[in-house]
């Protein structure tokens, strides 16, 4: 009974590779990433409460947090996130933060009160200072293509290559 409470531990299974090249192993992964997931959820409260983007980190950040704290080895968090591997998610979090700190420079949600924004309805027709950012037509062998797809029909050969016969 003593050997088992001492030696469980000791004999956890050892990740030796991620499998993943450039990326390493991290022996303490789950330290690692319970250490990012509360850094992001302290950083994330500089976002306004009200956006999207602030509710969505949030609401994955606690998630993986709650499972980080709930597992003890690395194979049940990753089984429990169901995100990937360890290092992968430690990688994430700290593109995460990188990303949290981009937002709160750029503020994607500073939009004054009074901004106006113009919308141009799908049957309206487009002002000129509005860019038309439409491809051009398509080549009339696209819609030989597709009529002939759509009837059920093979188009003809068009190319040189010589057919195989029946």
């Amino acid at each position: 009974m003593f050997l088992r409470a001492i030696a469980r531990p000791l004999m956890a299974r050892v990740k030796e590779t991620t499998g993943i090249v450039g990326l390493e192993v991290v022996p303490n992964a789950r330290e690692v990433l319970i250490n990012l997931y509360n850094k992001t959820l302290k950083e994330i409260q500089a976002v306004p409460e009200d956006e999207g983007y602030r509710k969505a980190v949030e609401s994955f950040t606690r998630h993986r947090l709650e499972a980080c704290q709930k597992e003890k080895d690395w194979e049940k968090i990753e089984k429990s996130i169901g995100c990937g591997q360890v290092e992968e998610l430690i990688e994430e979090a700290q593109d995460e933060l990188k990303l949290i700190g981009k937002m709160i420079e750029w503020d994607p949600w500073g939009v004054p009160d009074d901004y106006e924004c113009e919308v141009i309805e799908n049957d309206a027709p487009v002002p000129k200072h509005v860019p038309l950012h439409r491809p051009g037509p398509l080549p009339t062998e696209f819609y030989k293509t597709l009529d002939a797809v759509t009837q059920k029909e093979v188009p003809p050969v068009t190319s040189s290559e010589p057919q195989l016969k029946e």
